[in-house]
């Protein structure tokens, strides 16, 4: 088991489906960065994440799958093959599962328009909230002046990130033996970095006005793995998090509400539900 595996898991398939309306709802779920083959990715985690929810609408924001890394080394699991059959077997079930591809899956903007296994791959698209809020939703790498204008030195941040994130592991590896929780050291570094502060500020100003540019309400983005809902200028910006660091997704209730949820807001609720079903059932047989 990996250092970043190991926290919860959820039990067997066959228990999973005899609890089914232990699921915590949404209308629509948004995540992205899940880096899927790479050692960094929280995939047992994300597991959870995804078999403890459901929603009408799953949004895949960008850079599922990271062909960067796996150019570079192959890395893939059997917690990431589960990924990819949980997904498609959401969108078998009828979640409306939308596949939104950013720079580190680049590869998959060839196919936009087409749909894999029920799964539909778009570009830029416009989703409308239940109390009627139009918001972008995009990655956002294009927004990203490295991204756009010296890729060269985006792969070198790839591979120095990389680093922090192995570093990341073996911190939270001996936290789990102290019995302390989770905690991005990657997060902290980035924000005591001045510059990094300062980069972030800029291309969420420059997502919010974009989505002014087009005359919405607000956009929802993926890329810098800083998970945020907050007011720019008069437009909601939206960003879903990441599974390799915040382990985070974008909400939205029934009512047309937005918020961040996390593992660990979601996962703990659900395992709670599963095991008090679990005692009645027990009590009842």
């Amino acid at each position: 088991m990996k250092p970043a595996d190991q926290f919860l898991s959820l039990g067997s398939k066959k228990h999973m489906k005899s609890n089914k309306k232990d699921v915590i709802r949404f209308r629509t779920i948004w995540i992205s960065d899940l880096h899927l083959g790479t050692s960094g990715c929280q995939a047992q985690r994300l597991l959870e994440f995804l078999k403890a929810t459901e929603s009408d609408t799953l949004y895949l924001v960008g850079d599922i799958v990271d062909g960067w890394q796996l150019k570079r080394r192959w890395f893939w699991d059997q917690t990431h093959n589960n990924i990819v059959q949980a997904l498609l077997k959401k969108a078998k079930k009828g979640t409306n599962v939308i596949f939104v591809p950013g720079n580190h899956d680049e590869a998959a903007r060839q196919f936009i328009a087409l749909d894999f296994g029920g799964i539909k791959v778009r570009d830029e698209l416009v989703h409308t909230t239940a109390d009627g809020k139009r918001l972008l939703v995009l990655h956002g790498d294009r927004f990203d002046g490295v991204i756009a204008c010296a890729k060269w030195l985006a792969y070198l941040g790839d591979s120095l990130y990389s680093v922090i994130l192995k570093l990341n592991q073996v911190f939270n590896h001996w936290r789990v033996k102290l019995g302390l929780p989770y905690w991005s050291l990657s997060q902290y570094i980035k924000a005591k970095v001045k510059n990094a502060v300062s980069y972030i500020t800029q291309f969420e100003e420059a997502l919010a006005a974009e989505a002014r540019k087009q005359g919405l309400d607000g956009v929802i983005c993926g890329h810098i793995h800083k998970p945020e809902i907050r007011d720019i200028n008069g437009i909601l910006y939206c960003n879903d998090g990441d599974w390799v660091e915040s382990l985070s997704a974008l909400v939205e209730e029934a009512t047309g509400e937005l918020r961040i949820v996390t593992w660990h807001d979601i996962v703990p609720q659900f395992d709670k539900a599963r095991v008090k079903q679990e005692m009645v059932f027990n009590w009842v047989v």
